[in-house]
């Protein structure tokens, strides 16, 4: 019987291992950590965000800023909807949300892990936690995968091991090119007056800008103790991760709290103030956000919270809707979001065939999941993308024939 050993017990790993044919190989997963699965765990904060109802491959790909172009003919195989059916026939249910995010109906993530783990019970596969692989040697036809456990010899290997710098020096002593690594998913640290005492307040629709970058996203915005965060901040930090990490976290980034351009929103004011001209302008909120937050851009905007709405000045709109419209920050750096940290950078792409998700510098050796340069953006895409690859590497193994 032929031995597979799979490198890190994480979604990538588990998934391979749970479609494989138990019949055909010895499966052993080995894992440095005391607990497999760890990051399915902690996903969705506990819940497990398993994938995202998005179901056309072309659209899906847009979620991915580094892998787009490779993942394409990978989703045409394995998509979100696949995903669902394949927990479907194992008897978990999954819902959707209404931001399309796809959790279990448990809302637990250890109902997740429990369906992994039964898979690969079946399968009489091996899970030896508490080891880390030092060192992996090309032998004759074989793999020898040097550990803190002993050595362990392999037919095939499964490399799922994650972004860890050590694991990406393996790869890279086996001839791997390596992309440096950058965090992507990341929030970002602001010191403003606008922002001060107002951590927890949220915003629906906004839209962020970095100018020097040309580049802009929309999305939920969130104010934290540190500065901003939520999807529209999230986004442009994947999207951007190498420009940002080459300008050491230290740019400017312009804000728009409620996604009006500024002539509408000075529209709605003129407006507001025709109908209620006697109203004060502290309690006028004319937009889509909180009284905290509305009386707070009055104070940064040195409007007289008791000034009647008629005798706001032109130019005080104008500062007001600016503010709104069009507020500048200055970024001082980020903190990770959650703990769901998500890197760019790792294995070159070029150096791998998307067909089968097997390298192209060595045989029977297929490689998975974060240790690639492919990252997305937050929403249960980089899980759907270990899974995507994943059942690809298993589908190639369980085609071959052994005389």
């Amino acid at each position: 019987m032929k031995q597979i050993i799979i490198i890190g017990g994480g979604a990538a790993g588990f998934f391979a291992a749970s479609n494989l044919d138990g019949k055909k190989y010895r499966i052993t997963i080995l894992e440095q950590n005391s607990d497999v699965l760890q990051k399915v765990k902690i996903s969705g904060g506990g819940r497990c965000n398993v994938t995202h109802a998005c179901f056309d491959p072309r659209e899906l790909v847009q979620f991915y800023p580094r892998g787009n172009k490779e993942l394409l003919s990978v989703f045409t195989k394995f998509q979100p909807g696949d995903t669902m059916d394949w927990f479907d026939k194992r008897k978990v249910s999954l819902k959707i949300e209404n931001d399309n995010r796809i959790f279990p109906e448990s809302n637990s993530s250890q109902t997740i892990i429990n369906t992994f783990l039964n898979e690969i019970q079946q399968k009489n596969v091996e899970i030896k936690t508490k080891c880390s692989v030092k060192e992996i040697e090309k032998q004759d036809e074989k793999y020898v995968i040097k550990t803190t456990l002993g050595d362990f010899e392999a037919d095939f290997v499964i490399y799922t091991t994650g972004s860890s710098p050590k694991s990406l020096k393996i790869i890279e002593n086996l001839g791997h090119k390596i992309i440096d690594l950058v965090p992507s998913l990341f929030t970002f640290n602001i010191k403003d007056d606008l922002l001060k005492d107002l951590a927890g307040t949220s915003f629906e629709m906004a839209e962020t800008s970095i100018p020097t970058l040309k580049t802009k996203e929309s999305g939920p915005l969130l104010i934290t103790h540190w500065g901003l965060s939520g999807p529209a901040i999230l986004k442009i930090s994947a999207w951007e991760a190498v420009n940002l990490a080459k300008m050491k976290y230290n740019f400017e980034v312009e804000v728009n709290f409620i996604s009006k351009s500024m002539d509408e929103a000075e529209e709605i004011f003129q407006n507001f103030r025709q109908l209620n001209p006697k109203k004060t302008i502290g309690q006028s909120k004319l937009f889509d956000i909180t009284n905290r937050f509305w009386q707070r851009i009055l104070e940064v905007s040195k409007v007289d919270l008791n000034k009647q709405v008629a005798n706001v000045s032109g130019k005080e709109i104008q500062t007001i809707t600016e503010c709104l419209c069009k507020k500048k920050f200055h970024v001082t750096g980020k903190s990770t979001f959650k703990d769901e940290f998500v890197t760019a950078g790792g294995i070159d792409l070029k150096e791998i065939n998307f067909k089968n998700m097997s390298s192209k510098i060595l045989p029977n050796f297929y490689i998975a999941g974060e240790v690639l340069n492919i990252d997305a953006v937050t929403g249960g895409f980089n899980f759907q993308a270990c899974w995507s690859e994943a059942w690809l590497i298993a589908q190639d193994l369980n085609l071959k024939s052994f005389i």
